[in-house]
C-alpha cells in the first residue's frame, strides 16, 4: 500500500512541509520522482538504492512512483533521500502504518547508508514546530542547529539503519538540547580587536560614531594605510546580537549550508566579497532565488574593498537593500524576500595611483583622471553613505612609539550606551538607530543649538556641500551627541560631523 512521509522544502529563509508519497506497484523495475524535482532530487533514486542495500534492506524491483506534494512547488537539494528510503520500507510493510505520522524527516544519504547534513535545518525545524508535529529527524550534524527552535523534539540520526530502528521502536533516541547561554558565552567573541591597531585615532573615532548610529561609512586613503585592518574590526565594537537577531542571521546562513556544524551564528558576520562579484552574487539570484552577500551580512557588516573597482551595475543594485533593509528577488519560478539589515563599510584609494593628497608621495594622476575615478561612484549610492573619512599613511614614530590603543570592549561599551538612547527614542517604531531616521524625524530629534545652526550654514556655503549632505550631517551629529549623552546638538557635534563629508567637498 502507498506510504506517506513528511519532509520539507525551502522557500527563501522559510520552509514548507512536503508530503513524500510512495507507491510500489507491479510492472517492470523503474523509479520515477514527480512533483517538480530538480536535478539533485531526481538523482536521489540512485543514492537510495545503494544506501538501502548497504544497510541490509532489499530495494524493491518494482515500478515505484515518488510524488512530492504540493506538486506545484519546485523541490531542490538532497534532503529527500532519507524520507524516500524510509517511505519505501514503510510501503513494503517493514514499518508500522502509524510510525511516520508524527515526524518530519530530512537527510541526504551516502552510498554506504550514512546520513549527511543538509541545508536549512533551522527553518525546517521552525516549520515543523508551527505544524505541531511531535519531532523532526535530521542528520546528527544538523541536530544542534535545529534544536535552537523550541517546541519540537529534534532527533539526530547518523545512519539510515538508526532512523529505521527508531521508527519501529527498537532504538530509543534522546531529543537534542542546546544551551543558548553557553553558545553566546563561548562563541560570541571576536578574534580581531581595535587594540591591535596603532595610530589612526580619528579613524577609530569615526568608526565608533558609525557603529553607534548604524551609519554606512567609506574609508579613503592610500595603499597600506590600514583601511582593511580597521574595517575588519568594526564588528567587534557593535552591540552583541540578541537571540532574535542571531536566529534570523542563522536562517540565512543555514539555507546556504554555511553553518559548518555550528548551532547558531552568535557573532555579527562580516562579508568581504571580491570586486569581481556579479550583481546576483552581491544581492542574490538564480533560477530559484538564493540570498547574496547583502543577506549573508544581515545584522553585520558588508565590507567592499576597492569600491570604485566594483562593476557599476553591481553597486547600483545595493540601493534598495541599503534603504529598505531587505532585498526582493523575482524570477519566473518565485519571488522571494531576504533580509539585509547591515552596515556598509567601503574602502577606496583617493585616485587611480592611490596618492592624491598624500604629503610624502606625489600623485601622478591628472585632475580629470581623479574626477573620472571618483565618478564611478554614483550620487544615489554615495547618498546612502553617511560618513566619509580620510585614512592617511602613518609615520614611523606613530607605528613604533604609539601608546597602547583602546580595546574594542571599551569602545563597544560607549556604542551600546548610545544605542540604548536610540532604542528609547524610537520605541514602538521599526527604526533601530539614527541612520534610519526619516525626514520628519530630523525635525523632531535633531534640534540644533543656535551656534550649531550657524556653523552648519557656514560649512555648506564655504565647503560647497550638497543639499543631500545636510540630512546626513544632522544624523551623524545626533549620533555624536548621543555618545556624549547630550539632549541637543551642539556646535562641536556639527563640526565633527562636517569633517566626515570629505567626498562632498569640491575637488
Amino acid at each position: 500500500m502507498p506510504a506517506t512521509v513528511l519532509s520539507a522544502a525551502l522557500q527563501g529563509i522559510d520552509a514548507l512541509l512536503v508530503e513524500v508519497e510512495i507507491d510500489v506497484g507491479g510492472g517492470l523495475p523503474h523509479m520515477a520522482v514527480v512533483g517538480l524535482p530538480e536535478g539533485a532530487v531526481r538523482e536521489s533514486k540512485d543514492r537510495v538504492r545503494c544506501a538501502l542495500r548497504a544497510s541490509g534492506y532489499e530495494f524493491p524491483l518494482r515500478n515505484i512512483t515518488v510524488n512530492l506534494a504540493p506538486a506545484d512547488v519546485k523541490k531542490e537539494g538532497s534532503a529527500y533521500d532519507l524520507p524516500i528510503a524510509l517511505g519505501l520500507l514503510a510501503a513494503r510493510g517493514y514499518l508500522p502504518p502509524r510510525a511516520l505520522e508524527h515526524y518530519a524527516i530530512v537527510g541526504e544519504l551516502s552510498l554506504d547508508g550514512r546520513v549527511k547534513p543538509v541545508r536549512g535545518a533551522l527553518p525546517i525545524a521552525a516549520a515543523v514546530a508551527r505544524k505541531g508535529l511531535r519531532g523532526l529527524l535530521v542528520p546528527a550534524a544538523n541536530a544542534g542547529e535545529a534544536a535552537v527552535v523550541g517546541g519540537v523534539d529534534i532527533l539526530g540520526v547518523g545512519t539510515l539503519a538508526d532512523a529505521f530502528e527508531f521508527l519501529r521502536g527498537a532504538l530509543p533516541l534522546e531529543p537534542v538540547r542546546v544551551d543558548l547561554e553557553e553558545i553566546f558565552r563561548t562563541q560570541g567573541n571576536y578574534e580581531l580587536d581595535f587594540s591591535e591597531v596603532r595610530g589612526q585615532a580619528h579613524v577609530k573615532r569615526a568608526l565608533e560614531v558609525a557603529a553607534a548610529g548604524g551609519h554606512n561609512v567609506i574609508l579613503i586613503g592610500p595603499p597600506g594605510s590600514g583601511k582593511t585592518m580597521l574595517a575588519k574590526r568594526l564588528p567587534s565594537i557593535l552591540p552583541p546580537l540578541t537571540v532574535e537577531e542571531a536566529i534570523e542571521t542563522t536562517r540565512v546562513h543555514s539555507v546556504l549550508g554555511l553553518m559548518n556544524g555550528r548551532a547558531l551564528v552568535v557573532a555579527r558576520p562580516i562579508r568581504a566579497p571580491h570586486h569581481t562579484i556579479s550583481d546576483a552574487g552581491l544581492v542574490g539570484g538564480g533560477s530559484i532565488p538564493r540570498p547574496g552577500e547583502v543577506s549573508l551580512a544581515h545584522n553585520g557588516v558588508l565590507f567592499l574593498d576597492e569600491l570604485p573597482e566594483f562593476r557599476k551595475n553591481a553597486l547600483e543594485v545595493l540601493r534598495q537593500p541599503l534603504e529598505e533593509m531587505h532585498i526582493t528577488i523575482s524570477r519566473a519560478s518565485a519571488s522571494l524576500t531576504y533580509p539585509a539589515k547591515l552596515m556598509l563599510v567601503a574602502a577606496m584609494n583617493p585616485c587611480p595611483c592611490g596618492y592624491y593628497g598624500c604629503p610624502d608621495r606625489p600623485c601622478t594622476c591628472t585632475v580629470q583622471a581623479v574626477q573620472r575615478y571618483r565618478a564611478r561612484l554614483s550620487g544615489p549610492l554615495l547618498d546612502r553613505i553617511d560618513i566619509h573619512v580620510e585614512v592617511p599613511n602613518l609615520k614611523f614614530r606613530d607605528l613604533a612609539s604609539a601608546p597602547p590603543a583602546e580595546s574594542s570592549a571599551a569602545i563597544r561599551a560607549r556604542v551600546e550606551q548610545a544605542r540604548r538612547i536610540q532604542l528609547r527614542r524610537f520605541a514602538g517604531r521599526n527604526v533601530f538607530c539614527n541612520a534610519q531616521m526619516a525626514s520628519r524625524d530630523l525635525r523632531t530629534h535633531c534640534t540644533l543649538e543656535r551656534p550649531a545652526e550657524q556653523l552648519l550654514e557656514n560649512a555648506m556655503n564655504r565647503l560647497g556641500l550638497s543639499a543631500r549632505a545636510y540630512a546626513r550631517i544632522l544624523k551623524v551629529s545626533r549620533t555624536i551627541a548621543d555618545l556624549e549623552g547630550a539632549p541637543a546638538i551642539a556646535a562641536a557635534h556639527v563640526a565633527e560631523a562636517v569633517q566626515y563629508r570629505s567626498l562632498d567637498r569640491v575637488l
